[in-house]
């Protein structure tokens, strides 16, 4: 069965990930179009994944075939260029092929609205719906050669105004003047041509890793995290790099390697970088994070004035909140972000860009901006944990969890709980999540604690919290927590 989660449609592929159910899903999006009547065309691209480009293609005859025009890019673009190509021509909707983040066995597809931003559920909720009820005898291709010949599909090529729109929003003098040096990691995805040529725009010194087409991604996972960005963290302290910028498989998200070669997580990018906007630019305007990521952000807000809108998990609740309170920047704790004026969606991209250019107009090493942060607001740190689950299993958390509602006991008190997306339990300034993976058959379970800091520095605290009979929410974290 067809099924969209938080982002997108992914499964298996040769299981779930077929020919049958990728035109399935053309189909359903095609006669939503159709309908809807305002303009028949859609935007496709795909990533280096495996068979990502025939999934396009056959996305494209089958949608073809319901009379939908179809814009396809041709050369493997990075998830945001397609967003961008969306909303820069007007376009009622964009898909790309690809499974994000996810292992190399997945590929899944992406839709995008009017505007560049994720599809809301109640666009994918009725496009699978219709996609589990076709049958092969519903799905009328044409062939895509003859397509080309015909006009219904064109081959377009939307980069270089993708990339232009970029160098227009960031400060490229700065980092001229700068000229860090920088090490990429694309992790065997799409970045490398988009932020090399934005780099090298800058004047900076670039070193690339990992660039060459490999559909299992190096046997690692495409996720830039603490546990896969080793060859990234050797590079930088042997050349002794200003910075080391990586990027998920599609690149719409981002991870980052500072000058000593440690690791900073998503949540402190996602702070540098409102910190930054709002004291180095000194722009106006709310933070959006969801419900899994610090609220380090809340303290920055408060700051300066400012609101901290909390959403469940899914970057298409970001964007709408980020709409709805006109909020300067929005993001998670998984690595994606997003600024206004830009797309509705993650652009690993234009954060990494916007984080060289953060570099150069403070002139400080990012490990020090970090530290201005901690001496200004405290020190918060979070930790993550996932588990993959058989049905039975998932199924047992649920009942006790989210039917029974057991909870756990806690040192601190509990202040307050949220259901709304997972169970979230607050605990004064420390917080813990468990919930379901939106893209994987995972429970992830986040954390978060107050370091214990004086005149920030931290003191090697451990809060921890109490167990639950059976396994559930036992926790025990060797270091400090947000």
């Amino acid at each position: 069965m067809i099924q969209f989660g938080t982002g997108g449609w992914r499964a298996v592929i040769g299981d779930g990930f077929t020919r049958e159910n990728i035109q399935k899903v053309a189909v359903a999006l095609g006669r939503r179009i159709v309908r809807e009547g305002v303009r028949r065309e859609i935007c496709i691209g795909y990533d280096r994944r495996f068979l990502s480009r025939e999934a396009a293609v056959w996305f494209s005859e089958a949608i073809a075939g319901e009379g939908v025009k179809v814009d396809f890019i041709n050369i493997s673009p990075p998830t945001p260029q397609i967003m961008f190509t969306v909303k820069s021509w007007e376009l009622p909707y964009g898909a790309a092929i690809t499974a994000s983040h996810n292992p190399a066995l997945y590929n899944g597809i992406k839709l995008f609205t009017y505007g560049g931003r994720d599809a809301l559920p109640e666009v994918t909720d009725e496009i699978q719906s219709v996609a589990n009820a076709l049958t092969p005898a519903d799905i009328h291709p044409i062939d895509f050669e003859e397509g080309k010949q015909s006009g219904a599909i064109a081959l377009v090529d939307t980069r270089d105004a993708y990339l232009d729109s970029i160098l227009e929003r960031i400060d490229t003098k700065a980092i001229r003047r700068r000229r860090p040096r920088i090490v990429l990691d694309p992790m065997y995805g799409v970045s490398r041509t988009g932020l090399m040529t934005i780099l090298y725009s800058c004047r900076c010194d670039v070193t690339v890793i990992h660039d060459t087409h490999d559909a299992f991604f190096g046997r690692r996972l495409p996720a830039p995290t603490v546990d896969t960005l080793a060859d990234l963290q050797r590079q930088v302290i042997d050349q002794e790099a200003d910075l080391g910028i990586a990027t998920d498989g599609d690149a719409d998200r981002l991870g980052v390697i500072d000058e000593k070669g440690r690791y900073v997580s998503a949540n402190e990018i996602l702070v540098l970088l409102y910190y930054y906007l709002l004291r180095y630019k000194g722009w106006k305007g709310a933070v959006v994070r969801n419900i899994a990521t610090t609220h380090l952000l809340d303290r920055v807000a408060a700051k300066f004035g400012e609101e901290c809108v909390e959403v469940p998990v899914g970057f298409k609740n970001i964007s709408a909140a980020m709409q709805e309170h006109d909020a300067l920047l929005g993001g998670e704790s998984s690595g994606g972000l997003t600024v206004r004026g830009h797309i509705f969606g993650k652009d690993g991209l234009y954060a990494a860009s916007l984080l060289v250019e953060m570099l150069a107009v403070t002139n400080k090493p990012l490990s020090q901006t970090v530290q201005e942060i901690f001496d200004e607001f405290g020190e918060l740190h979070m930790a993550e944990y996932d588990w993959l689950l058989t049905e039975a299993r998932k199924q047992e958390i649920s009942s006790r969890v989210f039917e029974r509602r057991e909870l756990p006991t806690f040192d601190a008190p509990i202040t307050r709980v949220s259901w709304e997306d997972g169970c979230k339990i607050y605990l004064g300034d420390e917080w813990i999540i468990l919930r379901f993976s939106g893209t994987e058959p995972r429970v992830r379970r986040h954390r978060a604690a107050r370091a214990r800091v004086r005149r920030g520095r931290n003191h090697g605290a451990r809060p921890r919290a109490g167990g639950h009979d059976g396994g559930l929410f036992e926790f025990a974290v060797l270091g400090n927590r947000e």
